[in-house]
């Protein structure tokens, strides 16, 4: 499971210390990114939705397609095809038929959509995300976990575990088979005295799952 690390960390030369591992640089914070992509393992572009939703401005969907275009030249770089939190199946598959860069995106699926529409992205697409919202959205409550074991449940079942990038689900990544995870952590909390950057990183990324998913009979632990 690879860490995605957000690089929206002051000042800018602090991302040294993260110098090899892999970054997430998000369209609302665009500052580090050339940073990000000078030390960087890869990279991924975040489009900035989370912080749209949080504070109720209209997105700008055409600057994020045009900033990650030129970063998405990149081998190791991807990015998070524009999505709406809270705003149904329909609007978010017209974001994804809208993404001008193909392959180079990876479709967001968040936890109050139908199942149906998740499998059908993982058979469409190389890489999905997975984002909290509807009744869903507190990461880490127990309605939260009963979903996620909902949504592991039903891919396995389906065949081999697809890959799944978990937004802002790095602090669960152990619990759960996901391809990669992200989180603001080390850029919220490096200031505190007990924390260093590196050695934040370091117990983060040690961080992995169990190679195969179990079904939910054996993992009740998750839901309680």
């Amino acid at each position: 499971m690879i860490h995605y690390h957000c690089a929206d960390i002051n000042p800018n030369d602090k991302l040294l210390e993260l110098e090899g591992r892999h970054l997430l640089v998000s369209h609302a914070y665009p500052r580090p990114v050339n940073w990000a992509h000078s030390v960087a393992q890869s990279v991924v572009l975040d489009n900035g939705a989370f912080s749209v939703w949080r504070s109720g401005k209209v997105a700008d969907w055409k600057s994020y397609y045009v900033w990650s275009d030129y970063w998405l030249d990149c081998p190791t770089t991807w990015a998070i095809i524009p999505d709406v939190i809270d705003g149904g199946s329909e609007a978010n598959d017209q974001l994804i038929r809208d993404w001008p860069h193909g392959n180079k995106g990876s479709p967001v699926w968040h936890l109050d959509e139908p199942l149906d529409r998740l499998y059908k992205l993982v058979d469409d697409w190389w890489r999905v995300c997975l984002g909290s919202a509807g009744a869903f959205d507190k990461v880490g409550s127990a309605i939260w976990h009963s979903r996620m074991v909902e949504v592991f449940n039903g891919c396995a079942r389906r065949g081999r575990m697809p890959e799944l990038h978990g937004l802002r689900m790095q602090a669960h990544g152990g619990l759960y088979p996901f391809y990669s995870v992200d989180s603001a952590n080390i850029a919220r909390n490096n200031h505190r005295p007990q924390n260093t950057i590196s050695g934040m990183a370091e117990r983060i990324d040690r961080v992995q799952p169990p190679p195969r998913w179990v079904d939910h009979l054996q993992q009740q632990e998750l839901i309680i």
